[in-house]
């Protein structure tokens, strides 16, 4: 006989939705939303899409283990629980459609409804005790009708199921409060300096080399004070250089480093910074915001957005595409701010010709022949300087000063080098004296909105800036050509340089340090890659705006995760800037994080000692990219110093060796024909045995049917696949005809873009790929399946006969 329950049930806390005996229409209607709160929320939400729950992780629960004395107060008020009957009964509440629906009601949707209750149900079966009340409710419900007891109903578990949903999803109870810190429909006010003053907006729009950035640097000259917002250091660098050539004193502000005008440090007037460096507390008399177009890039978009409209000047000076007038002026129109649009043309006239290259025994002084990768970059160059002449290389991973060493070395009249060879990385920030655009391809891999890489021509917007680069005013050509290296691509490009630019149509945006602070609070067992992603989701933007891909965030964001920091330390180490693709920086992030957390400064022998510091010149293409990689870690180092100064204390001395170590590197780049030729001889053998000086190679069709290396050189035998591909491509269309051509017909298979493909990404080793070779010749003798097999034979010489009669 069981104890009566009722004189201690008065001593338990309240619960919400508690109900014995005919607990069932109480449980619900608690748990039901009233209509009026219904219509409130649903009014709260202004219509806002559903969020995407996939990216909810539930917080696991601990299993009870009783009250502090060890006691089970339930069990002591009814009696022990039968975990069997206890299983069905929980079974028989999932499976009820008005629980289903309740769920639903309370932001439980499918997935998170059967989420919660795999959760539910295991806390209950793998407690040695559960609440009291809990406890009694499951005991009503497993009672047999006529037993003495009051039967309960499965229903009456819902409060306590919706409470446990709202513990391993701490969301549902603030998704008001999300979709609020989350709204980026008004972003002018998250400027309120900016707001408080009437800015008067100029736009100088006009093509490369018109000279709309000109005119904008002359106002910012003639100014009492200035900001310059540059994409690009070098670009910061040259504003710097030329305000303090002219006597008007400027600060350089970078990611990296700042550099005083004034010896006693005291700051100046004017300042050149890279974008995202830019200050919107800072009253300025004109701000310029050079290549404005750049708004829309779906990385660094918000950089551009957060000037444009929190940049406290008075004037601000906006120079870029024709393209971006409209959405400017949009954006502009919502800060009650006017826009005064100055319209330039090129000043030199830009040609384009009516034959391709073919050859590089068609060259000129003057030419610069753009390639979209390295290994494009590395086989060019070794070929024309096979042809006795010598050329510059530029591009994207090369150090600054390297950068501007070989755009010297071109530029100069006595040099003998008067070939440049380069990515789309001269299309801003350097000088250069060319007087014909060569574009070795017209494709291209880029990156789209939703963080995904696509291969695809060239946009006339890229199109248009590379090219715009031949001629420029004030150099010795006065007249600027562009072509291709192959016919075929020349008709393409003059229908991609004749269709207009499309219109800019929106402004990217990104998620602020306060506002992940903020989700934070609400959701603080949630991980800071979880945290983006659920911000991403239930953010709100108008038609004007986009939020900025974040999959570089959320990567350095996962691979930190495991390291104890605080959420603005590890939200500023997610936004270093760097390669994810290198691994050898992504490693040092993590060492510097991991060093970091113990509070244990990053010192100048602690780097010299990671990076093994002296470095000697390379001796191949993989020391090349490895110094690269060095030098990108260095610049890491400098970065992480101006936002933890007392952790990474040594900056002056790391910016010194990186000094020495861009003239190690600028070496190997004037070598790189020598490094090239170390790579093919260091090769495995069989990969490296045929070297062909023709020139048409890595070219790639829209249609993808030929797919070429579109990556920077990683290893030696990358390279050697990348150089040979053209006459790989001519053997792969022979047909074998006998067990030699067979076996030349195989290694050409093994070594084309599929193979290459397999070798960048680590899926296939050189040792695969022989052995590979092996077992299909030995298949081939056993008559089994390969290249021109038997039945293959037979089918040929019957097709041959048919043809002949």
């Amino acid at each position: 006989m069981r104890r009566c329950a009722w004189p201690l049930l008065r001593r338990l806390p309240a619960r919400a939705g508690l109900a014995l005996g005919h607990g069932r229409p109480a449980a619900l209607a608690a748990a039901s939303p009233s209509p009026s709160a219904s219509a409130s929320s649903a009014g709260d939400g202004g219509g806002s899409r559903a969020p995407d729950t996939s990216l909810f992780v539930p917080v696991p629960l601990k299993p009870g283990l009783g009250d502090a004395a060890g006691e089970d107060v339930g069990a002591e008020l009814t009696r022990p629980l039968d975990k069997g009957e206890v299983l069905k009964n929980l079974n028989k509440f999932y499976k009820r459609k008005e629980i289903q629906r309740l769920g639903a009601e309370n932001g439980l949707d499918a997935r998170l409804f059967h989420q919660a209750f795999i959760s539910f149900r295991k806390y209950i079966m793998e407690s040695s005790s559960v609440s009291a009340d809990l406890h009694i409710i499951l005991n009503d419900i497993c009672c047999d009708a006529g037993k003495v007891c009051v039967v309960g109903h499965v229903d009456d578990l819902f409060p306590f199921f919706l409470r446990h949903a709202k513990q391993i999803f701490p969301m549902l109870d603030c998704m008001d409060d999300l979709r609020k810190i989350s709204d980026l429909r008004l972003p002018p006010n998250w400027y309120p300096d900016a707001r408080a003053i009437q800015r008067k907006i100029i736009f100088h729009a006009g093509p490369t080399n018109s000279g709309k950035t000109y005119h904008a640097i002359q106002r910012f000259l003639s100014a009492k004070s200035g900001i310059y917002c540059g994409p690009l250091k070098l670009l910061a660098h040259e504003i710097f250089q030329k305000s303090n050539h002219a006597n008007v004193p400027c600060d350089l502000v970078t990611g990296e480093e700042r550099v005083y005008a004034n010896e006693d440090a005291r700051q100046a007037p004017h300042i050149a910074c890279t974008i995202e460096m830019c200050s919107t507390n800072t009253p300025y008399e004109v701000a310029v915001i050079d290549e404005i177009q750049m708004i829309r890039d779906p990385a660094r978009g918000w950089a551009w957005t957060r000037a444009l409209l929190g940049l406290c000047a008075e004037e601000i000076h906006v120079c870029g595409e024709a393209a971006a007038i409209d959405l400017v002026t949009e954006l502009m129109y919502t800060t009650g701010e006017e826009v005064e649009v100055r319209n330039y043309k090129r000043l030199t006239p830009l040609t384009v010709l009516d034959y391709a290259l073919e050859s590089l025994d068609n060259l000129r002084p003057g030419d610069c022949i753009v390639c979209f990768s390295k290994n494009d970059i590395y086989s060019v160059s070794r070929q024309i300087e096979a042809r006795g002449l010598e050329c510059a290389v530029i591009y994207g991973s090369l150090p600054p000063g390297t950068k501007l060493e070989q755009a010297k070395k071109f530029n100069d009249p006595d040099d003998p080098c008067k070939i440049l060879v380069a990515t789309d990385a001269i299309g801003m920030g350097l000088n250069l004296c060319i007087r014909r655009i060569i574009f070795n391809s017209i494709v291209k891999p880029t990156v789209n909105e939703k963080g995904e890489k696509e291969i695809d021509s060239i946009t006339t917007s890229q199109a248009l800036q590379i090219a715009g680069r031949a001629g420029r005013f004030g150099s010795s050509f006065k007249e600027g050509e562009v072509t291709t290296m192959h016919r075929d691509d020349l008709v393409q490009l003059k229908e991609i340089l004749s269709e207009a630019v499309p219109p800019v149509k929106a402004a990217g945006l990104h998620p602020t340090p306060e506002q992940i602070e903020m989700f934070a609070y609400h959701l603080p067992d949630a991980t800071l890659s979880n945290l983006i992603d659920i911000f991403v989701s239930l953010s709100q933007v108008d038609g004007m705006y986009f939020v900025c891909n974040i999959d570089d965030f959320k990567f350095l964001a996962d691979m930190i995760q495991h390291i104890p920091l605080n959420l603005r330390s590890r939200y500023v180490f997610c936004t270093a800037p760097l390669n994810r693709k290198e691994p050898f920086v992504c490693t040092t992030l993590l060492k510097f994080a991991r060093q970091f957390s113990r509070n244990e400064p990053l010192t100048f022998d602690w780097l010299c000692r990671h990076t093994k510091w002296p470095l000697a010149a390379p001796k191949n293409i993989k020391e090349l990219v490895h110094l690269e990689a060095v030098h990108d870690v260095f610049d890491l180092y400098l970065w992480l110093s101006y936002r933890f100064m007392d952790m990474f204390p040594d900056a002056a001395l790391v910016r010194d060796i990186q000094k020495k170590l861009d003239d190690i590197i600028q070496v190997g780049v004037c070598n790189i024909t020598k490094l090239i030729r170390a790579s093919q001889a260091a090769a495995a053998p069989g990969t490296a045995d045929v070297v062909s000086e023709d020139f048409p190679l890595s070219r790639t069709k829209k249609d993808g049917r030929v797919a070429s290396d579109r990556h920077s050189a990683k290893s030696p035998e990358a390279l050697s696949i990348a150089v040979e591909a053209p006459t790989l491509r001519r053997a792969r269309n022979l047909r074998a005809s006998h067990s030699g051509t067979r076996q030349e017909h195989l290694k050409s298979y093994g070594r084309g873009s599929l193979a290459n493909r397999l070798l960048r990404e680590g899926l296939l080793t050189q040792e695969m790929l022989r052995q590979l070779e092996s077992e299909w010749q030995d298949q081939h003798r056993n008559g089994r399946y390969g290249f021109g097999s038997k039945r293959d034979d037979q089918h040929s010489s019957k097709e041959t006969g048919k043809k002949r009669k």
